[in-house]
């Protein structure tokens, strides 16, 4: 009889199979979810199992992040590149847990939501947590979100760490006072994203100008459905290096919270 992980890598083989120009992480996983019930194969097994899938079954790769094709559909140069990686991608492998249960207020729920999609779709993070509230204790504000990128052992070279955070704002009037925070994050974070409602499209332009102007990466997303917010990305944040001074005071505010990301 198939254990779980093994009837949703069977039915991931079927899935790309069909799709030649490969599928999206979280289009896959809505996929999954069609054919495997809740009550069959939980929702967490299943991005326990597909978020690193290149790295458990050969015949998958990634050209690109977030996408992921069977092998035999790339180009013969494509597929040695990608064969390469493999060989330098064996290591030990984790799963993704998931790190809190999402609150009951409305904004809150889309923490971790975005925590998995900066991990899964973007590959800005190797780690994320759903953060929020007034984990810092001071007026700049404390990120919705925090992640970390840490490169692989097998990495030829590996800088330090980079750290990530994100801004996530469902009520349209507070874009001002969400982009202000955003920017404060800067002091102690190497990208920083601002999440904001696809439908405050007035004012979409003025914070898409304002963040490339800072830096910000911006992702617009459906703030009326949690389960799926199609999060989709208008603006890349760039890299800046922060003040280390505040990257260890707010790193040791975080207490146990700094060892799920670490």
């Amino acid at each position: 009889m198939s254990t779980q992980k093994e009837k949703i890598i069977e039915q991931v083989l079927n899935i790309l199979a069909n799709r030649p120009s490969g599928i999206r992480y979280s289009e896959l996983f809505r996929e999954l979810r069609n054919v495997l019930p809740e009550i069959e194969v939980p929702a967490n097994t299943i991005h326990g199992t597909i978020w690193d899938l290149d790295k458990k079954v050969k015949d998958i790769t990634k050209p690109e992040r977030g996408v992921f094709i069977l092998m035999k559909y790339l180009s013969e140069e494509k597929r040695t590149e990608a064969l390469k990686k493999q060989v330098l991608n064996e290591t030990t492998k984790e799963t993704y847990k998931e790190i809190k249960k999402i609150s009951t207020i409305d904004e809150e729920k889309f923490y971790l939501p975005f925590a998995e999609y900066l991990i899964n779709d973007l590959e800005e993070c190797t780690r994320a947590i759903p953060l929020g509230g007034n984990k810092f204790g001071d007026k700049w504000g404390t990120p919705d979100v925090l992640g970390v990128y840490k490169f692989s052992e097998t990495d030829p070279m590996r800088p330090d760490p980079e750290i990530i955070s994100a801004e996530i704002k469902t009520d349209t009037n507070q874009l001002i006072t969400a982009f202000g925070q955003a920017c404060s994050y800067k002091l102690f974070s190497h990208k920083v994203y601002l999440v904001i409602p696809e439908e405050a499209e007035k004012d979409v332009s003025r914070i898409e100008s304002l963040c490339l102007r800072f830096g910000i990466g911006l992702i617009l997303f459906d703030k009326n459905n949690f389960k799926n917010p199609n999060f989709k990305i208008r603006t890349r944040t760039s890299k800046n290096e922060p003040d280390y001074f505040y990257v260890n005071e707010y790193l040791k505010r975080l207490g146990e919270d700094s060892k799920k990301l670490f």
